[in-house]
C-alpha cells in the first residue's frame, strides 16, 4: 500500500540504491528510499515515534525528537520551547519536576520553589525561615540558635531564662565533642 493504493512490490524500488522495498521504506520529499539508504542520508529520527524529522528538531537526552513528542514525562504535555528539568534520562516540566524531586519546607510543607534555605539540617522557604519565637525573618547570616528543632533569633534567646540557656549551652557541647573524633593515644599501647 502506499498513499492509499495497492501495488505490486517489485513495482517500488529505492529511489538512491535501486533495490525493492519492504514495509520499512521511508518516504522523504516525494521519494521512496530503503531503510539503510535512508539512515545513510543524516535525516534525524525521533527519539518517541522512530520517524524521521523533516521539520524543526529538539535535541534532548542524548536524543532527537519531533517538537510535539518532546513531552514531560509525568504530565505528557510538550516543552513547545519552555524550558524541562532531566533526571535520570527523562525530562519533566518545572511542576513535575519540583513535585517529584523538590525540597519541601519544614515550615509550611510546600514544595520549594526558588531558593532554598539549609539550616538546622532542614530546607526552609526563604519567606518561611524565621525565629519560631517571634517571627522576625532570618537569613543565614543572622544569628541564630537551635531550640526544639527550629531557629530563635539571637534577641528572642538572650531573653531565655539562663537555666535554660545552660543547658542548651552544655547540649551543644555534648553533641559536637560527639560529633569529632575521639584521639587515640598510640603512646600507650
Amino acid at each position: 500500500m502506499f498513499r492509499s493504493d495497492a501495488y505490486h512490490p517489485d513495482h517500488f524500488s529505492c529511489t538512491h540504491c535501486g533495490k525493492e522495498l519492504t514495509a520499512e521504506a521511508r518516504e522523504l520529499k516525494g521519494e521512496l528510499y530503503c531503510l539503510p539508504c535512508h539512515d545513510k542520508m543524516g535525516v534525524p529520527i525521533c527519539g518517541a515515534c522512530r520517524r524521521p524529522i523533516e521539520g524543526r528538531v529538539v535535541n534532548a537526552l542524548g536524543k532527537q525528537w519531533h517538537v510535539e513528542h518532546f513531552v514531560c514525562a509525568k504530565c505528557e504535555k510538550p516543552f513547545l520551547g519552555h524550558r524541562h528539568y532531566e533526571k535520570k534520562g527523562l525530562a519533566y516540566c518545572e511542576t513535575h519536576y519540583n513535585q517529584l524531586f523538590g525540597d519541601v519546607c519544614y515550615n509550611c510543607s510546600h514544595v520549594i520553589e526558588g531558593d532554598v534555605v539549609s539550616a538546622l539540617n532542614k530546607a526552609w522557604c526563604v519567606s518561611c525561615f524565621s525565629c519560631s519565637t517571634c517571627n522576625s525573618k532570618l537569613t543565614l547570616k543572622n544569628k541564630f540558635v537551635e531550640f526544639d528543632m527550629k531557629p530563635v533569633c539571637k534577641k528572642c534567646y538572650e531573653k531565655f531564662p539562663l537555666e535554660l540557656k545552660k543547658r542548651l549551652k552544655k547540649l551543644s557541647e555534648l553533641t559536637s565533642r560527639k560529633a569529632q573524633p575521639k584521639a587515640v593515644d598510640l603512646n600507650s599501647a
